[in-house]
């Protein structure tokens, strides 16, 4: 990476999205280097961070129609963090949008990064998912796990993810895929993720409201907070290209853990009134695409490259009532 870097974020207005704004602006750099401007872009036009120590665009488009992608890398961004997607519950209930937005989109972006002049070769940070694996699951994942999706969602980024190898191997982009686990405990209103009960038990008894768990206590699965997911997508944009190697997608660290161990540090966190307000209503077609899941992972080439995560359950709780909670209370 040189002594500047111009960022372009795709999908900044989502969850994640805004928080790796923020944090990128606030700091003004990126590996070491300065960063001289950031385009922010999704389908409506994302939040200008606050405080911001570099240059920022504002801009709205569709990565899946044509030309979007183009006009979005004519400044020659040096960095893309591409985090457009349709999440995994609508993209099952939408077959078409899920394939247009998921799958579409990334190739018209590759293709607008392979379309310009020669000497241009961005790094391209592209967030995959753990919905990559599927069925027939081993207990503890490893690295070298074949990609056997169980849902649209993804089969669709486990397609992109073999786009993204191809493309960097030949020379194309600079690419880094990172496979996210379930991020928990996201801020705001719930999603259309098939995961977003995860979030809801322990967001919403915390600020006082009932939340629905659609599954049982025994349900396992792997968890990161929102601000570990920053730290995976800035750790991923400044990683040494060759340190990376192939494959191009890394499954990052995480935590497993049954939905009663978050109920339990709820319950340390809150207490047993926070606990009263999960309400048990089961939902079998939720049910089905969890269990599916993968459950945990060993993921020692991304913690070989300095990619870290929570310890325990405890920590994620605390990271949503330090970073969302007590920034209520501030403001």
């Amino acid at each position: 990476m040189g002594e500047t870097v111009r960022i372009l974020i795709i999908g900044a207005a989502g969850m994640i999205g805004r928080k790796l704004a923020e944090r990128l602006a606030r700091e003004g750099s990126l590996g070491g280097a300065e960063i001289t401007s950031m385009v922010l872009a999704d389908l409506s036009p994302p939040p200008i961070p606050p405080v911001a120590r570099c240059g920022i665009q504002s801009t709205q488009g569709d990565l899946a129609e044509p030309g979007a992608a183009a006009d979005l890398v004519q400044g020659r961004p040096d960095v893309i963090v591409d985090l457009a997607a349709v999440v995994s519950g609508e993209a099952e209930r939408d077959f078409e949008k899920g394939y247009r937005v998921n799958l579409d989109g990334t190739r018209e972006l590759l293709e607008a990064v392979r379309l310009m002049s020669r000497g241009y070769r961005p790094r391209l940070v592209f967030s995959s998912s753990v919905a990559v694996f599927g069925p027939p699951l081993p207990d503890v994942i490893g690295d070298d796990q074949a990609t056997t999706p169980a849902t649209s969602y993804g089969t669709q980024k486990a397609i992109a993810e073999l786009l993204l190898a191809d493309y960097a191997r030949r020379g194309i982009v600079d690419a880094v895929g990172i496979r996210l686990p379930t991020i928990c405990v996201r801020p705001g209103t719930a999603n259309l993720a098939a995961s977003g009960f995860f979030s809801n038990i322990i967001r919403e008894p915390l600020n006082g409201r009932e939340a629905v768990l659609p599954v049982g206590e025994d349900v396992r699965h792997w968890f990161a907070s929102p601000r570990a997911a920053v730290e995976f997508l800035i750790h991923a944009a400044a990683l040494d290209s060759e340190a990376i190697g192939p494959p191009r997608a890394l499954t990052m660290p995480g935590l497993s853990a049954t939905v009663g161990m978050e109920i339990d540090a709820l319950r340390r966190a809150a207490g047993d009134t926070a606990v009263s307000l999960i309400r048990r209503e089961p939902d079998e077609a939720i049910a089905r695409i969890v269990n599916g899941w993968p459950r945990a992972f060993d993921a020692r080439r991304a913690l070989e490259l300095g990619f870290r995560a929570e310890r325990d359950f405890d920590e994620i709780v605390q990271v949503y009532i330090d970073d969302e909670l007590s920034a209520t209370t501030q403001g």
